[in-house]
């Protein structure tokens, strides 16, 4: 619903970063993609032929528009030259399967889809089961044939023109995106993002991470998950360079490190740990900002970073609040704390980032839990940086919604100082005889061992206590460590009773494509008969 709104008011959209930096920095190299060099008045140039080109098309204002493609350049200006068209983005999880992306464009009603024709034929054979579907433009960087009928990027973009449209919205609570959830506990959800909260939370980014007219931000993070926390509109503000990568792997980060200067990067504590243990990992040469999401970070791999020479900000959120809603601001005296508690404390899921509503953390009746460290609740959140709702679901939003206040799914402790500290999610506490036994700080205890890479605790049945912690462990290339050695490891830094009682060594943890460990893939095979909704 509108806001009345002044007639000199300019109200609020992210479409207003990249006018700003087309005016300001015109011959700024705007984004790297390889060998491809795009400037920032190239980059509103083909915003507008894009956007022209949606028009001529049959897309019309609330239309929605899919994408399916890596962190390429026409993933990146999507985010302008859709919105620029009045319609909304559907940026699709590019590691789904064929019948999960049909069913993101069934639901949504994209009119539109442009793939990239690597990840096209996990879709092709499903595609006709998309009603509203009318046409799908292919992107090939690698000389892949499309597997549907398609026309080409670049005819499609011959449909447009150069005629400027307004960088303005009359309406700062229009849907500028949709973002689907990973849909691990059912179908996923579409996540309503405003105009209004993605410039705003864009902004967050920009604050938080420290960017800047000087920042060369590397795509490490997918543009698709939370239109990548944000920064594909956060860097464009500032006039930043944007530096994509296809694919994401530890030796192509490391060598783009070096060869463009990378002052900035986004990913989930997997991607740091796939970093810092790689064989081109060493002392940082410049300074690097890290900013860290998607699942708790522990302190190891924190401390690791910062041995590199990086600069860690933790934040938290989820797909409902834009990517980011809090963050772990680093107080003054904390330099002078040890590496390894200083690693700890950076560990906790902090504050409201600057354009957030104060964080709570609840009881059942939602009343304020006692901030002493030890008593879990549930984290809610409301405000301008969280969704306006899922996309027509209304019985999911208004379930989200009960209280007045956006109910996370996560459960903390609320500390002395004001900071937020995940102990777990709800479906992934351990109740072992009445005792609730949180798997992050386990885990954060496995992977302290100093031959474990990645660690992973959930809970199996037990006969007497009704559940125990089991934990599976990624060893580091070249290291061995026996289930026991670990599980004494972990006693030493632990009550007893949160100790695993089985260690379980596997070659990878299955993950979403966000770096997120798949708890319930791990829990099927122990309560496989035993009544327990392992998801």
């Amino acid at each position: 619903m509108s806001n009345p709104s002044r007639v000199d008011e300019t109200l609020l959209t992210p479409l207003l970063y990249l006018e700003r930096s087309a005016q300001v920095f015109g011959e700024k190299t705007a984004i790297v993609h390889g060998s491809r060099r795009i400037s920032y008045r190239e980059m509103a140039e083909h915003t507008t032929r894009l956007a022209r080109a949606l028009q001529s098309s049959g897309i019309r204002p609330g239309d929605r528009v899919a994408y399916l493609c890596p962190n390429i350049p026409e993933m990146l200006m999507a985010h302008f030259g859709v919105p620029l068209a009045r319609a909304v983005l559907v940026a699709i999880n590019t590691r789904l399967s064929g019948q999960e992306i049909a069913y993101i464009l069934s639901h949504s009603g994209a009119k539109l889809l442009v793939a990239d024709t690597e990840l096209l034929p996990a879709a092709a054979l499903h595609l006709g089961g998309c009603p509203d579907l009318e046409e799908v433009i292919t992107i090939d960087e690698l000389g892949i044939e499309p597997s549907v009928d398609s026309a080409p990027y670049s005819e499609f973009l011959e449909r447009g023109s150069d005629d400027p449209l307004p960088w303005r919205v009359d309406d700062e609570f229009r849907t500028i995106s949709i973002n689907y959830t990973s849909g691990t506990t059912g179908r996923p959800k579409g996540v309503m993002y405003t105009h209004r909260g993605a410039y705003l939370n864009a902004m967050c980014e920009v604050v938080h991470s420290g960017f800047d007219r000087d920042s060369a931000y590397l795509w490490t993070l997918p543009m698709f998950h939370c239109n990548g926390w944000c920064t594909t509109w956060g860097v464009t503000a500032v006039g930043g360079r944007h530096v994509c990568l296809r694919a994401v792997r530890p030796d192509r980060i490391w060598s783009l490190i070096r060869s463009e200067g990378i002052s900035h990067l986004n990913g989930a504590p997997t991607v740091l740990v796939g970093m810092a243990n790689h064989p081109a990992a060493r002392r940082l040469d410049a300074p690097l900002t890290v900013t860290t999401a998607g699942a708790p970070p522990s302190p190891t791999i924190i401390g690791q970073m910062e041995e590199l020479g990086a600069k860690v900000v933790h934040v938290y959120g989820l797909t409902e609040t834009y990517g980011p809603y809090t963050v772990c601001e680093t107080q003054e005296d904390w330099a002078a704390h040890p590496a390894e508690e200083r690693a700890r404390l950076l560990a906790r899921q902090g504050v409201a980032m600057v354009g957030a509503d104060p964080i709570r953390v609840v009881d059942a009746e939602m009343n304020d839990i006692p901030r002493d460290g030890e008593t879990m609740g549930e984290v809610v959140m409301r405000g301008n940086i969280v969704m306006s709702g899922y996309y027509d679901n209304p019985a999911a939003t208004e379930e989200a919604f009960r209280g007045g206040w956006f109910h996370s799914g996560d459960l903390a402790v609320w500390h002395p100082d004001g900071y937020i500290e995940l102990r777990d999610r709800a479906k992934d506490i351990i109740i072992s005889g009445g005792e609730n036994i949180s798997t992050i700080e386990v885990e954060q205890a496995v992977v302290s061992h100093p031959a474990v890479l990645e660690g992973a605790v959930v809970a199996m049945p037990h006969e007497y206590w009704g559940e125990r912690p089991k934990a599976f462990v990624v060893l580091k290339e070249g290291q061995s460590a026996k289930p026991e050695e670990i599980i004494a490891h972990v006693r030493d830094r632990l009550a007893h009773f949160k100790a695993p009682d089985l260690v379980e060594i596997l070659e990878a943890l299955p993950k979403t494509s966000t770096g997120k460990v798949q708890k319930y893939v791990l829990r099927r095979e122990l309560w496989e008969g035993k009544g327990k909704n392992i998801n």
